[in-house]
């Protein structure tokens, strides 16, 4: 009997104490300090959020607006931006250091790397283009595209701008 009220007074203490544990970190996580000073917290940046620029015309053809999606967080170097073009709207010829990936999520777009194809993006392709090869991409001559673009960088630089693309891109 002594065994048994021993063991229901160890459980009991055990699951105060597990409860107690749970409810400071809880009321921990909740303060506003902690979640800034822990460098494991999840950060969300509301769609909408960031304010889009205007893509400059020393690197773009047309009407085009970038969006800064995450800026690159230590140790990682990927940061990402939301693009839309206007139909007919493209980049210039560029490189990235260290690649770059794009993810199409509206509309219909056309990327060709030199001395290759154009060819047509659609929503949900994904494209690679691997470091330092020369390519560009854009709408299509009578449709939109948006796409996320995530690079890396390399000694703090995500992109080396080339010459425009002539119009001779068009089919």
């Amino acid at each position: 009997m002594k065994v048994l009220a021993a063991t229901l007074i160890s459980l009991s203490l055990f699951a105060s104490a597990a409860s107690q544990a749970q409810t400071g970190a809880a009321q921990a996580d909740a303060s506003p300090t902690a979640s800034a000073q822990d460098s494991r917290s999840i950060k969300i940046t509301r769609s909408g959020s960031q304010q889009p620029s205007k893509g400059p015309a020393e690197h773009f053809t047309g009407s085009v607006q970038i969006e800064p999606l995450f800026p690159a967080h230590d140790p990682s170097h990927a940061s990402g931006v939301k693009v839309t073009f206007e139909p007919g709207a493209r980049t210039a010829w560029h490189t990235h250091p260290l690649g770059q990936a794009l993810i199409v999520t509206a509309g219909c777009g056309w990327v060709q790397r030199e001395g290759g194809p154009i060819e047509e993006i659609r929503p949900g392709d994904a494209v690679w283009f691997s470091p330092g090869e020369k390519h560009w991409h854009g709408a299509a001559p009578t449709t939109a595209m948006t796409h996320i673009a995530i690079q890396k960088k390399l000694d703090g630089k995500v992109v080396d701008w080339m010459e425009q693309v002539s119009d001779e891109y068009r089919k």
